[in-house]
């Protein structure tokens, strides 16, 4: 038996849903079966939780405090390429605030109850008893692992555990807007260009909106990026007939900016992707 694997069957023994990580700290891959959410399973708001494919897919869905599944056949080639373990905090009724750097852990200790800590390899981590809303970057330095989302098992840890204070909670909350101010959409056209549409019916592009609308809103982490892939696919695809308008644009952005992005964002991230496609001129 691997170390990893006696590793999570351990966590697993504990409560702690645990799961295989590759090379650069990431869970695996999906298998082909659920590639590009071929299987419907892909864990969301409304239907978190692993698709019925045996092989750890998912990402933190794939997390289970099951010993049949951890130690089964399915598993074994990913504990034999797997480069550590981690686990889902939130499905051990845990929140990991994540301090990276000497100032975060400064503001912890003067802001936050102590609690048990576990190091890292940049700074710490502070574990709290009680599950919130995860988010990365709620200060410099410092992220939320909680509900849907993985951290790396480091070990135990020392101290006891205290409970969520309201002061981790608040970090999620954003204050609300004195000024209600619409998402920000594009000055301009999108390309003079209007060759011939390839689509045979507006059901065909609205239905690719809402994909990558979908797409923005399910991202847990590297929002910017997954932004400005997701504004890239829809120009390569619908980008050079015309058949876009400020309304679909004004969905993508409205997606964007609920996930934290700001309008100049948004704005940058679509006048990249038409340059990187060519359109920015056409």
């Amino acid at each position: 038996m691997s170390e990893h694997l006696h590793t999570a069957l351990s966590l697993a023994a504990k409560g702690l849903p645990a799961l295989p990580l590759r090379k650069g700290k990431v869970p695996f891959g999906n298998c082909p079966a659920c590639a590009r959410n071929a299987c419907g399973g892909r864990p969301n708001m409304k239907t978190p939780g692993p698709c019925t494919c045996p092989w750890p897919c998912h990402g933190w869905a794939a997390a289970t405090t099951n010993p049949d599944v951890i130690d089964s056949g399915t598993w074994a080639r990913a504990w034999r390429e797997a480069a550590g373990v981690a686990y889902h905090p939130g499905g051990a009724g845990l929140t990991v605030v994540d301090l990276d750097n000497a100032e975060a852990m400064a503001w912890a200790r003067a802001s936050l109850p102590a609690t048990r800590t576990v190091p890292t390899t940049r700074g710490v981590h502070w574990l709290y008893r009680g599950t919130m809303q995860s988010a990365n970057a709620v200060r410099p330095g410092v992220d939320i692992k909680s509900l849907m989302q993985y951290t790396r098992w480091l070990g135990p840890g020392v101290d006891a555990m205290a409970v969520l204070p309201d002061a981790v909670r608040a970090l999620t909350v954003r204050p609300p807007s004195t000024a209600r101010r619409a998402p920000q959409t594009l000055s301009a056209p999108l390309s003079t260009h209007r060759g011939e549409c390839p689509h045979r019916t507006p059901a065909y592009l609205d239905r690719g909106i809402a994909m990558a609308e979908q797409r923005i809103t399910e991202a847990r982490e590297a929002v910017h990026a997954t932004v400005y892939r997701t504004f890239l696919a829809v120009l390569s695809k619908h980008g050079r007939c015309g058949c876009l308008t400020e309304t679909h644009t004004a969905r993508l952005f409205t997606a964007a900016q609920a996930k934290g992005e700001s309008p100049r964002h948004c704005t940058d991230a679509w006048t990249n992707a038409l340059t990187t496609l060519g359109l920015s001129h056409v």
